[in-house]
């Protein structure tokens, strides 16, 4: 195998707003940019989720080597987390309310 497809998907928080959801967009392909060994195919504000606004990412990785597309994932990750920090974009995460009557 000498390519792999990669499909991976994250949510921000309900309280994006809709300017930060757009620049979401720029900010996954500048990452892609800046990844030698990985293009990227697509990136889209996919839908609604039960406690998130959620993105879905599709890549290629010029090598079938399992290690390197896991270096490759790392890299992404790490990056979308120190620019969501910097932009004041938060990832979501399973949240419940409950209300109690007295």
């Amino acid at each position: 195998m000498e390519k792999r497809r990669i499909h991976f998907t994250f949510g921000v928080v309900y309280g994006t707003s809709t300017k930060k959801l757009k620049k979401i967009l720029g900010i996954v392909k500048d990452i892609f940019n800046e990844i030698e060994l990985a293009d990227i195919d697509r990136v889209h504000f996919k839908e609604f989720g039960d406690f998130s606004l959620n993105f879905e990412v599709a890549y290629y990785i010029g090598t079938g080597d399992y290690n390197k597309y896991m270096d490759v994932q790392q890299e992404i990750n790490f990056a979308l987390k120190e620019q969501f920090e910097k932009e004041g974009i938060e990832f979501a995460y399973p949240t419940q309310t409950i209300f109690v009557n007295k």
